[in-house]
């Protein structure tokens, strides 16, 4: 669904030569794939959302998004239907005075009769658990409410991917969670791609595939239970891996005999309780 070749970013500056923010990309998102992408700080992750959304342009390669190349001015609202993006601080993307609104927002702009506007975000509002609020403002929402009022707004374009940077950043545990399993419902049931950039370890674990930036470069990817067990090379780019890789790795040391790829915490609790029993 989205495909990009060869792929490099450099932001201007005043030097005539700059170090690229992305360099030599070549990686493939597919229908309904939920992918987590993680990094340094300054690795390239949110500028690859931005290469994929087109509020950037490959300064060398490609970016396709469903057949369509991302520098073609004509389609990138287009385009952008078919990838929203969802940013770090839901407040930077509520707009309206009710949520009702908010949900509606973009499909007024896209000039559709009131009547199919009106179920549209009925039904986004529905599936989000957001009928309660529709006449709330969204700046009385909690953080996960207004989280998932901005997922709303996206959703209710019917986009085929969901582009999410950071989007628990700001958010309390409760508020996380809730975001994360929503996002998660949503990949499952509407067959919804999610590429989603977070610092967070955990909430990775859940994605079908991880992928590492460095400097600009695609360092690794793979399933999480194989990327999330090389914790030399988490390690050496300043990351950690999940709770229970990490404490695994030290019970090893000690002398249990653990599987080589638990990346869940309840796996780990299952794992020493067998131990347990058979000591």
């Amino acid at each position: 669904m989205i495909e990009a070749r060869n792929l490099a970013y450099y932001y201007p500056g005043e030097e005539e030569v700059s170090l690229p923010a992305l360099s030599g990309i070549n990686l493939a998102v597919h229908r309904g794939e939920y992918l987590a992408l993680l990094g340094p700080n300054g690795s390239g992750k949110t500028t690859l959302l931005k290469l994929f959304n087109a509020l950037l342009t490959p300064s060398e390669g490609e970016v396709w998004v469903k057949g369509i190349s991302t520098v073609d001015e004509d389609k990138i609202t287009e385009v952008r239907r078919y990838c929203g993006m969802i940013f770090q601080n839901p407040d930077n993307q509520l707009v309206a005075t009710t949520v009702e609104e908010d949900i509606a927002f973009g499909l007024e702009n896209l000039a559709l009769p009131s009547a199919e506007i009106k179920k549209k975000v009925l039904d986004v509002a529905s599936l989000l658990g957001l009928d309660h609020l529709l006449q709330q403002p969204p700046h009385l929402l909690s953080g996960g409410e207004k989280q998932r009022v901005a997922i709303a707004g996206v959703l209710a374009m019917q986009p085929l991917c969901i582009l999410m940077d950071e989007p628990t950043a700001m958010l309390d545990p409760a508020g996380r969670r809730d975001v994360i399993e929503t996002v998660g419902r949503l990949n499952r049931e509407q067959d919804l791609a999610v590429i989603h950039v977070t610092h967070f370890p955990e909430e990775a674990v859940f994605a079908d595939r991880v992928i590492i930036l460095n400097q600009g470069s695609l360092v690794t990817q793979g399933p999480p239970e194989i990327v999330f067990n090389d914790l030399k090379l988490l390690h050496s780019l300043g990351l950690q891996g999940p709770a229970a890789v990490e404490l695994a790795a030290l019970l090893r040391k000690d002398g249990f005999d653990l599987p080589s790829q638990l990346i869940h915490s309840r796996e780990l609790v299952h794992s020493l309780c067998s131990w347990e029993r058979k000591s």
